[in-house]
């Protein structure tokens, strides 16, 4: 069955500009592996002309091979032990005041990164201690004293994306399961953090079930979610269903607004990271 055809709200204007140059060029320099590039993210244009961009640290290969990832999978090398100081040292020269850092899967690791992630997020804390920090993590297969072991880093905000309904997560996740997921995203609220999760629309699901989806990360303590259209990265991934209008993701902010999430960005171009500080600073200024 052929692909239905892309509307026109999901336009991306090509990236470009003096921001957009300076960000790439940090980036570059300091061999650092993004998932603006590598997952083929749409506002890359945006963030990177913005001054700001989510850095992806364990290399640039993952052990899992999702049906909605443009990342590379296979045998990836061992983890750069420089990598957390080259990490804080890119988002000094960025300048930034909320940084996102996310990670391939690392099955093929005993504590699958956890220290690695650990010590980056104390590196970027050392030399940037008026950064906020934002991260995106794995699942770390559900052991919960591997989350433990990277929590001491205390980031201010910790997400695990559910990606999709509980019925598609076998299609859509290889490994990660949707209950597992949900166990993750508890015990980060439990800990006393802010956690955030994010699904993607257009894969097959129905409107009951992204309710549902809303209902189950309320219920473990989500506080922020993140909604937006899957767009098919390569060929070998999964094929679009279809193209949900922008009047249904408004749908599902109001309705995530009063199921009582803090913060909630719902549109077609949105992804994890979009808007991120934005997130923060509601939250700090109703506070």
């Amino acid at each position: 069955m052929n692909a239905p055809r892309k509307p026109s709200w999901l336009k991306i204007k090509l990236p470009g500009g003096e921001g957009y140059t300076r960000v790439s060029n940090i980036v570059k320099n300091h061999k650092l592996h993004t998932i603006c590039s590598s997952g083929m993210c749409p506002n890359i244009g945006e963030c990177w002309g913005n001054g700001t961009a989510t850095f992806m640290i364990l290399g640039d290969t993952c052990t899992r091979s999702c049906g909605f990832c443009a990342t590379t999978t296979g045998k990836p090398l061992p983890p750069d032990p420089l990598e957390p100081f080259n990490v804080a040292m890119s988002v000094k020269l960025m300048e930034l005041k909320h940084c996102v850092i996310t990670s391939v899967t690392r099955d093929d690791l005993v504590d699958q990164g956890a220290a690695h992630w650990r010590e980056t997020i104390v590196e970027v804390k050392k030399h940037n201690p008026n950064t906020r920090v934002e991260v995106l993590i794995p699942d770390f297969s559900g052991k919960l004293e591997l989350l433990d072991i990277f929590l001491e880093s205390k980031p201010h905000v910790i997400g695990h994306n559910l990606e999709t309904v509980e019925r598609l997560t076998p299609l859509v996740r290889t490994k990660a399961k949707y209950h597992t997921s949900l166990s993750i995203i508890e015990h980060i609220n439990k800990t006393g953090h802010i956690a955030k999760s994010g699904i993607m629309l257009g894969l097959g699901e129905t409107k009951e079930e992204v309710l549902q989806v809303l209902d189950d990360l309320i219920a473990v303590g989500c506080k922020y979610i993140t909604i937006g259209q899957y767009l098919q990265p390569r060929n070998g991934n999964l094929k679009v269903d279809r193209y949900v209008e922008p009047e249904e993701f408004e749908f599902y902010k109001k309705a995530a607004l009063e199921k009582g999430f803090l913060f909630a960005e719902s549109g077609p171009l949105v992804r994890s990271s979009y808007h991120a500080e934005q997130a923060h600073l509601k939250n700090q200024n109703s506070g």
